[in-house]
């Protein structure tokens, strides 16, 4: 059987057409990673006029620093918390859009919007909801004998940027989980109804061990999420507050850098923030992956 090929005379076209984003790639990806990790291994004056190479002294400090070791702690608790949180939900809500014949698009369209929200403005919601003041969560929640106040109380301020954040990523979960379950072969759920499995029993041997390779994905970009891009959350409802209590690692970073103004320390977290999530992403694909069923 003859097949047609297509053959470009142009040997550089390829890389012209890669040339765009490879540029974006090195300018705003490459280069600031490398000034990191350089600006890591120096001490520098706050208006950049000296610095002095000190080596690991930067990376040593942080990893005796008491506080640093907390906000690793706090990033673990918050970073598990989101993710089970919204992943879960995500995938509750595509499950019941999922048994719905004629009001889905209308369902997944209110579902999707929070999506649309940027971060900070999804952390100033949350944070006029359970205002102190104002809001009303803590009104409801005094009705339950729970008096809410997570300017003073540490446990109230992460539980309020676990829920503002988790609520902002259960959409981008949801349009994935649903995808997901809409190419589940519909010849496999007949089958089983036939067999006399319930709804719940399908979902259970069937749909979900199918979404494995979604609920990898997911997985790994709700744990670099928690990682990176939580940080207007975090500013905008806590501050990193009450007492350091909801003090991210990612957050942390800027508040030595850009508010303390230590520059050399704030780079060498970085540092270690891009490792640690370089080495939970490489776990990942290491161990977890094995599960997945394709």
């Amino acid at each position: 059987m003859d097949t047609k090929r297509t053959t470009f005379h142009a040997k550089f076209l390829p890389y012209m057409l890669l040339l765009p984003q490879l540029v974006i790639t090195l300018v705003f990806f490459i280069w600031p990673a490398g000034q990191a990790v350089k600006s890591s291994f120096e001490r520098e004056d706050p208006f950049g006029l000296a610095t002095t190479f000190v080596g690991l002294a930067h990376y040593r400090k942080l990893l005796s620093d008491p506080t640093y070791l907390d906000a690793m702690a706090r990033t673990a608790v918050f970073a598990v918390s989101v993710t089970a949180l919204s992943m879960l939900l995500g995938l509750a809500f595509a499950a019941a859009v999922d048994r719905l014949a004629r009001s889905a698009k209308f369902y997944t369209t209110l579902l999707v919007w929070p999506y649309a929200v940027a971060p900070v403005v999804a952390g100033v919601l949350w944070w006029f909801l359970f205002n102190t003041s104002t809001g009303l969560m803590p009104f409801v929640l005094e009705r339950f004998g729970i008096r809410w106040d997570h300017d003073l109380n540490g446990t109230h301020a992460m539980i309020l940027i676990i829920v503002a954040a988790a609520w902002k990523q259960i959409s981008y979960n949801f349009l994935f989980f649903l995808a997901g379950l809409q190419s589940v072969p519909q010849a496999l759920m007949e089958a089983a109804a036939i067999d006399g499995s319930g709804p719940v029993k399908r979902f259970f041997t069937i749909s979900l061990p199918l979404l494995s390779p979604t609920t990898f994905f997911l997985f790994i970009i709700n744990v670099n999420y928690t990682m990176f891009d939580t940080f207007p959350i975090v500013d905008a409802t806590t501050v990193g507050g009450p007492a350091q209590a909801t003090t991210t690692l990612v957050y942390k970073v800027y508040q030595d850098g850009y508010l303390g103004l230590n520059l050399g320390s704030s780079s060498a977290q970085s540092v270690l923030l891009m490792l640690i999530v370089m080495v939970l992403t490489f776990v990942q694909f290491r161990y977890v992956e094995r599960r997945v069923q394709y």
